[in-house]
Formats: structure tokens, C-alpha cells, sequence
């Protein structure tokens, strides 16, 4: 089996993400994306961020309609710090045999060198699903130079993604902007609701 493996805080999950899962299950010929909630990442200490319920909450509410995609609780039953690399070897050990492809964003992929053990990450994966957001750029053979042996698993989907992220929708919501068309409408109207980032 083909399994995308979609980590992150879902600070709130948006369309971007959903937009990702979508591509990668489609041009990846995936049996399944497994979207992986973060607690309390540890390079987003100091940030506002909602508890793990109420973003847990949202995060079925976004995924729910869509069979491919599937909630995996492995950094949710574990105690911290939640590290990319830790996630996946607990991912293999649960899925044996099975090919693991970790996605994520054009931003996230121009700071993986930042991350906790980031040659560990590349090698413990099957492969990097990358969907490039608007106006960010990756060298990646510069990447290749801090990470090597990167550009062997590194697969970039065609098409590109949305530049929408959490940061934005949750300063449009203290701001009192618009952001209704970012979100899933039951995302939206949880949010709005119960006037979460308020």
C-alpha cells in the first residue's frame, strides 16, 4: 500500500492543506493520506495555539467527507517533543512493509535543514511529496548540499498549491477580515461559531 503521511498543527486546517492531500492522493496514486495533528510542536513554542481538542475537532470536520483521507493519533498517544522523524519511525512500525510518502509544502520543504535530524527524516522516508506554494522558491541543490541524497526522494506535484496558511486566516479573524472562502464550510462555521482565535 501507498500512504501519504500529512503532519502538521492544523492551526486552523484550511483549504491549502486539503488541496495538497488531494493532488498528492491523485498524481501519487495513494491508497490513503494519513493526516498526523501535532500537540505541541516544538519549533512553534510561544505561539497561540488552539488546544489540541478543539483543533482535533476541526480536523475531522475537514476530512470527514473524503474516504482517502484518514486521522492517525500516533503523535496524539505520545508524550513530547513531536519530531517529523520520530512520527515517521513510529508510522513504519505501524504500517511494516508499506511505502510511506511524507507531504508538504514549498515553505516547509525550503526549512526542512532546520528541522530536528532532517537526514534521518529523508532516509526514514519513501519519498517527499512537495506542492510549491505561490511566490516561494527552493533551491534544491543547495538543499541537496545541506541535506544530502534529498533530491533522490524529492517528487514535486504538478500544478501548484494555494498561498493560504493558518497564520493568515487566524490574523484575519483577530483582524476581523474575511476568511470564509479559506476554510471548509464546516470548518468556518465551527470556528465562527464558537469563536475560536477570538
Amino acid at each position: 500500500m501507498k500512504i501519504g503521511v500529512l503532519g502538521g498543527t492544523f492551526n486552523p486546517v484550511h483549504l491549502g492543506h486539503l488541496i495538497l492531500a488531494e493532488e498528492a492522493s491523485f498524481q501519487l496514486k495513494l491508497n490513503r493520506v494519513l493526516w498526523v495533528l501535532t500537540p505541541n510542536p516544538p519549533h512553534k513554542s510561544g505561539k497561540v495555539i488552539l488546544e489540541i481538542t478543539e483543533r482535533l475537532r476541526l480536523l475531522e470536520l475537514a476530512i470527514a467527507e473524503n474516504p482517502m483521507f484518514a486521522l492517525s493519533d500516533v503523535d496524539i498517544r505520545r508524550p513530547p517533543p513531536h519530531f517529523a522523524v520520530d512520527t515517521m519511525r513510529l508510522l513504519h512500525e505501524e504500517f511494516p512493509g508499506h511505502e510511506l510518502i511524507y507531504l508538504i509544502g514549498g515553505d516547509s520543504l525550503r526549512g526542512l535543514p532546520g528541522w530536528f535530524q532532517p537526514d534521518a527524516l529523508v532516509e526514514i522516508c519513501d519519498g517527499l511529496g512537495v506542492m510549491l506554494r505561490p511566490g516561494v522558491d527552493v533551491d534544491t541543490q543547495q538543499l541537496d548540499q545541506q541535506i544530502p541524497g534529498i533530491l533522490r526522494k524529492l517528487i514535486i506535484l504538478s500544478g501548484q498549491g494555494v498561498d493560504i496558511s493558518s497564520s493568515d486566516i487566524r490574523a484575519r479573524i483577530i483582524n476581523h477580515r474575511p476568511y470564509r472562502y479559506l476554510l471548509p464550510p464546516r470548518v468556518y462555521e465551527t470556528i465562527r461559531e464558537s469563536r475560536f482565535y477570538l
